[in-house]
């Protein structure tokens, strides 16, 4: 168990954006469902190769962690060496079979795999650019997805994304501040340059625009989003996750997380946890990816415009 604990299958989860090319773009078929699988198989491995070596890397400093200090590696109940073997092979496997299949997306599995050699050797330590990373991560796999279907993203969907990408990044460092400020660990290095404050401001930017760029796509054809404006009826979906999240990232919630008030709170350190097991969350993917469908059944029905 601690080989595939290491892999960090729980994070796999961030993947399913690959599906979101299909989703948004309404084709659902064997073709494009067969080929965001594939992406998704392929990320999972880069991701979960890029773990390892980041584990590797951060190894002392996991093992000051909370949280990190019982990770596989940082605990010792995986090797190094072993872990590096891992890693190489998974990563090996996902960029020559990305390139097999087609170049659009070997490119983007390359992109994907040089963003995470400079993230674990530099970026994470260059406060916003570690941000802008963690963000342009997720970008990276909504295009993996169009790559492996040939589809063309909007320009809303992509604005959208990127948003989305960079409210789940600073979401993320928030919760860790946090976290390491009730803990009293010591904060890795790039914390150090972030205050809640700067954080704030900075969630209250793309918040904004996640939730204008979202509604905009869903507006429909006069703006060149989705091809209905009866997606606007998922808007609702969207605002209530956005909400939800920050809620689960809010300090005083964290604080009672941590003192076993609450069962949910502060986990928005770890996105894959807040997906996985906030049943509101659940209940709001769920009702969203219900009322996509549906509306795409009505339009392919020809019952809706």
């Amino acid at each position: 168990m601690p080989y595939i604990t290491a892999l960090r299958p729980r994070q796999w989860t961030k993947n399913l954006v690959v599906f979101a090319a299909p989703l948004f773009a309404f084709s659902i078929n064997v073709h494009t469902i067969l080929g965001s699988l594939l992406a998704f198989i392929l990320f999972c491995c880069a991701s979960s190769g890029f773990y390892l070596i980041n584990d590797i890397a951060d190894v002392e400093s996991d093992r000051q962690h909370p949280v990190k200090c019982k990770r596989p590696i940082a605990a010792g109940l995986v090797s190094i060496r072993l872990a590096l073997v891992m890693a190489l092979v998974l990563l090996g496997g996902a960029l020559s079979i990305g390139w097999w299949q087609s170049w659009a997306l070997g490119a983007t599995i390359t992109v994907y795999a040089a963003l995470q050699v400079a993230y674990n050797l530099r970026l994470k330590r260059m406060v916003i650019l570690d941000i802008g990373a963690i963000a342009t991560g997720f970008v990276l796999r909504a295009y993996a997805g169009a790559a492996a279907t040939g589809i063309i993203l909007s320009p809303w969907f992509q604005l959208c994304n990127a948003m989305l990408a960079l409210f789940l990044a600073i979401e993320k460092r928030k919760a860790e501040l946090r976290l390491a400020q009730i803990k009293g660990a010591k904060p890795r290095s790039v914390l150090k340059r972030y205050s809640l404050p700067l954080l704030s401001r900075m969630e209250n930017v793309v918040t904004t625009g996640t939730v204008v760029t979202y509604a905009l796509w869903s507006s429909g054809p006069v703006v060149r989003g989705a091809s209905t404006s009866w997606m606007l009826l998922t808007l609702p979906f969207v605002l209530y996750g956005i909400f939800r999240y920050q809620l689960l990232s809010d300090p005083q919630e964290i604080a009672n997380y941590i003192e076993g008030d609450i069962e949910q709170g502060g986990r928005s350190e770890r996105p894959e946890e807040v997906l996985l097991k906030d049943k509101a969350i659940l209940v709001t993917v769920a009702g969203w990816i219900v009322t996509c469908f549906f509306i795409i059944w009505l339009k392919n029905k020809g019952w809706i415009e």
